[in-house]
């Protein structure tokens, strides 16, 4: 099996995928600094166009997805709050099979959101 990384958001306050969100990917050393890897863009489906990492880029190691859903929100939902009651999203995570298949979904409303391993 080839290994790779994706994800998927899906706005639970409307009911629909979330598009155009921007999402950032970082690699977190075992000191805790931090490498932005790429800046990327939710497609009408609410995914990525392709993996945020595939094969051999995917390593051993400590991830974080940081999610945009303040400025996702704000240009979808009218009157909300400002500030945002959420603005940046940050999921840390720890891939330890680099073989495998990890999917990490969102799943947020301006005000909550969940995540979990997905396949």
């Amino acid at each position: 099996m080839v290994g790779k990384l994706t994800t998927h958001v899906l706005d639970t306050a409307q009911g629909c995928p979330a598009r155009q969100m921007t999402i950032e990917l970082w690699l977190v050393s075992s000191n805790g600094e931090k490498t932005l890897l790429k800046t990327i863009h939710t497609n009408n489906d609410g995914r990525t166009d392709s993996p945020l990492l595939v094969d051999e880029e995917l390593k051993s190691g400590i991830y974080e997805l940081v999610f945009s859903v303040g400025d996702y929100f704000t240009k979808h939902i009218e009157n909300l709050p400002q500030p945002a009651f959420l603005d940046r999203v940050p999921l840390q995570f720890g891939v330890a099979d680099p073989n495998s298949h990890y999917h990490v979904p969102l799943l947020v409303s301006p005000w909550s959101y969940s995540t979990y391993r997905g396949s």
